[in-house]
């Protein structure tokens, strides 16, 4: 266990992780969406239903892995995701090195995940909120949804649900990407890469 981890293991301050998305039905299943279908599994896990929070966020509160987290869903729209993520960080007191961001990511393939902390937004509104509110030293759960085929604008895209065929394997993906907010929480950065960025 290297010092950092030690320290974090001895502090009991919570993790705040946080899935991205659009509220409203018409956005549940869009490619968008796939850190709020993340947080509803890890809320799952844990045993708890999201509660609206002061913080324009839903909000559940447990253990994860042995660890206080609080699971959050923005409820501000994607381009405004910082106000929420920041009102959160405040209440429960979260350094910035307990902060975990679940996102879709257009670089990467279908289902493919990328943990990392830090770096830029890629274009991604959610993101750019958010390092515009915290800086960009946060982790950051990359879900892969791939470019749009053709000449399709990548906006129209990502508010596009996930194709048949993606749906068929979606529940095993959404699931994995969970495991991975759970092994990042656990093990550390750099075990839950060294397994999960495959």
């Amino acid at each position: 266990m290297s010092t950092s981890q030690a320290h974090a293991a001895a502090d009991n301050g919570p993790w705040l992780v946080v899935g991205l998305g659009n509220p409203g039905p018409e956005y549940a299943g869009n490619r968008h969406n796939i850190g709020f279908l993340v947080a509803d599994l890890l809320a799952e896990r844990i045993g708890g239903k999201f509660k609206t929070h002061k913080s324009r966020a839903q909000v559940v509160e447990g253990r994860l892995a042995g660890h206080r987290v609080v699971l959050a869903k923005p409820m501000s729209f994607m381009n405004l995701s910082g106000g929420p993520v920041t009102a959160l960080r405040d209440f429960y007191k979260v350094p910035l090195e307990r902060i975990v961001v679940v996102h879709d990511e257009l670089d990467i393939d279908f289902a493919v995940l990328r943990l990392k902390r830090g770096g830029g937004d890629n274009g991604h509104n959610g993101l750019k909120s958010i390092t515009k509110s915290l800086g960009p030293d946060y982790f950051r759960v990359r879900f892969g949804i791939g470019r749009p085929p053709g000449r399709m604008d990548v906006a129209a895209f990502v508010l596009k649900d996930f194709s048949s065929t993606e749906r068929k394997g979606l529940d095993v993906e959404v699931d994995r990407a969970a495991d991975a907010v759970e092994s990042l929480v656990s093990d550390g950065l750099e075990r839950a890469q060294s397994f999960y960025n495959s």
